[in-house]
């Protein structure tokens, strides 16, 4: 059966230098096996599944896979998908706001100026880690436990571990030992000097993937937000960069409005067509 198809850039407003996403529209009746398949065969971070919405309050369901399996929320993913649906002409039930629903629950998203912004998730484990932790990704950083400024459980759904670095110059300077991550989903956060475009440089790391870098990550971004704006550790509105190490320039927009922590960033276009599944 044909079904449209799209693949999208993420997170930049110049195609090829953020975190691309791949979409399947109208993917009722594939089955989890289908859906695994494919994400396996396009090989990227994350590709996501269209469906109707089982939730009143939804305007549409969406299905994330990286090519490993199934996750509960993702940042990039949502952001797309949300911009490939409404650009097939999907119309949001309420006024302002397009209402997702995924594994993890309903995600908000707005229009944030020219692009996209969702509401941060709640975190599902939040918290210093302990000793062992700190020791562990000191480890697999390769950096000295005492660069580790601080260190927080951050997990929105993928089981995100977070580390804080001095500066921006040691994030991009890391170069992880993956074996020594075990089953840790890293991510790395340090600020830069103040005046710059950008206020902090970020990395995600998931060992175990064909691509253990990830180019630009929204649920992580989400879940620093939280974590640095309610510690006093990052303004309410701010610039990260992510994905310079791998060639990308993603740019993720943080603002606190009100209760909600926004994440926003550019979409831009890059294939559409039909896939046959």
């Amino acid at each position: 059966m044909q079904r449209r198809f799209s693949q999208l850039d993420v997170f930049t407003d110049r195609p090829l230098r953020g975190n691309p996403l791949a979409v399947v529209h109208d993917a009722d009746g594939l089955s989890d096996a289908q859906m695994a398949a494919f994400a396996r065969w396009t090989n990227l971070s994350e590709t996501t599944f269209l469906l109707p919405p089982t939730d009143a309050a939804a305007d549409y369901r969406v299905r994330i896979f990286t090519p490993g399996g199934e996750l509960p929320f993702a940042g990039h993913p949502t952001l797309g998908s949300c911009h490939a649906w409404l650009s097939a002409g999907g119309q949001a039930r309420g006024e302002g706001q397009v209402v997702q629903q995924c594994e993890v629950g309903l995600v908000r998203i707005r229009r944030d100026g020219t692009r996209l912004a969702f509401a941060a998730p709640p975190l599902r484990r939040t918290g210093a880690a302990d000793a062992a932790v700190r020791t562990q990704l000191a480890t697999c950083l390769r950096v000295n436990v005492s660069s580790l400024r601080a260190v927080q459980w951050v997990d929105n759904g993928p089981g995100w571990v977070a580390a804080l670095l001095p500066d921006a110059a040691a994030v991009l300077a890391l170069k992880p030992d993956f074996g020594a991550m075990g089953a840790l989903k890293v991510g790395v956060v340090g600020p830069y000097p103040d005046g710059g475009e950008c206020r902090y440089e970020v990395r995600a790391f998931v060992p175990g993937l064909s691509v253990p870098e990830d180019p630009v990550t929204g649920s992580l971004n989400a879940g620093l937000a939280l974590w640095l704006i309610d510690a006093g550790l990052a303004p309410p509105a701010y610039l990260a960069s992510q994905g310079t190490e791998l060639g990308r320039a993603g740019r993720v927009h943080v603002r606190r409005i009100g209760a909600d922590t926004w994440i926003g960033g550019d979409v831009c276009p890059v294939v559409a067509g039909t896939v046959v599944l």
